[in-house]
């Protein structure tokens, strides 16, 4: 059957590194495989730089909160066991710290993959660098990643297999860092950044080790002015592990600012249709939902995955020492 989200990566750009994808024997036992170094994927990835570049923290020069549920393949159901439809949240939220040029930012991510279970507690910083008309942001993330699996869930190919030792839920939690760097202009951005560099090891007593593999994340988006109500965004996603690779890419249209709506492809996945609208007097409200239709494995999944965004930007502190332009192009 299908490996969950289909979202393993191998990087475009100049340097291309091989090395061996170390998966658990652990994970084999279920029929449903799931990679367990695998990061969630999000419709809304283009309003949720922070998960993919630590060095976007405060680079948009307000404290934004950001929360998003995702359910993928909706009503889908396993054969046995439980878990059920994988399901991700992520709470987010990121703010600039003027006096020292620089930019703090954290999330909490919680990933539900039938029998396992990965949570992350991350925490950003970034320095900012005026460069012309543009700044570069270079920044750092560290915390933990939790694994929970739930082996009971487990159906055995093989009872005489020496791991049908382990019962019940049982949990390790390993350090994680990330580097990353972007850089910001009025017309576009653009960013590079490297998750997972510790590799860290979850073996749950047994010899084989299940450790998280490095990732490359490159981000990018491209703004274009219509005219003073519409403005589009071309947005795009690559992820890697230096095994494979797979891509996101679209295109929103905002309406003065108020309301948005929009398409997106993701690589052997899905279609997506995103929509949006801004609430309150200063449109510091958003809301977002995004429907992935499946276009391929279709019969192994279910065909519809659904996401919802809610996301505010705090008022501007007027002892900030720095006036902000909320210009509308750099709020997404």
């Amino acid at each position: 059957m299908c490996n969950y989200k289909c979202c393993i990566f191998k990087s475009v750009f100049s340097v291309i590194v091989s090395r061996r994808l170390i998966i658990g024997v652990a994970l084999l036992l279920w029929t449903w495989k799931v990679s367990a170094q695998q990061d969630p994927q999000f419709t809304h990835y283009m309003f949720n730089t922070l998960y993919y570049n630590p060095g976007y923290a405060g680079v948009e020069g307000v404290t934004k909160l950001t929360a998003i549920h995702r359910s993928q393949w909706l009503g889908y159901a396993p054969s046995f066991g439980g878990g059920g439809a994988p399901t991700t949240q992520i709470v987010s939220m990121t703010t600039p710290i003027y006096k020292l040029n620089s930019g703090f930012g954290a999330y909490i991510v919680n990933d539900k993959l039938g029998p396992q279970n990965n949570l992350e507690a991350q925490a950003s910083y970034a320095y900012h660098l005026g460069i012309k008309d543009a700044k570069l942001s270079l920044g750092m993330r560290v915390g933990i990643y939790s694994q929970t699996i739930n082996f009971d869930q487990y159906r055995p190919t093989d009872f005489n297999d020496p791991l049908l030792g382990a019962t019940g839920k049982q949990s390790q939690v390993r350090p994680d860092l990330a580097v990353g760097a972007f850089l910001r202009k009025e017309k576009y951005y653009a960013g590079v950044s490297f998750n997972h560099l510790i590799k860290s090891e979850f073996d749950f007593g047994v010899s084989q080790r299940n450790a998280l593999a490095s990732h490359v994340y490159v981000t990018g988006g491209y703004f274009y002015d219509v005219n003073f109500d519409l403005r589009f965004q071309f947005t795009g996603l690559v992820k890697s592990d230096f095994t494979k690779t797979t891509f996101d890419i679209g295109g929103l249209a905002y309406f003065k600012d108020t309301m948005w709506g929009g398409l997106s492809f993701r690589q052997s996945e899905a279609a997506i249709l995103m929509l949006g609208y801004s609430l309150l007097k200063d449109k510091s409200l958003k809301l977002g939902y995004g429907l992935d239709y499946i276009i391929k494995d279709q019969a192994a999944k279910q065909p519809t995955s659904h996401e919802f965004m809610l996301t505010y930007e705090l008022p501007v502190n007027p002892g900030s020492g720095k006036k902000v332009v909320r210009t509308p192009r750099y709020r997404h």
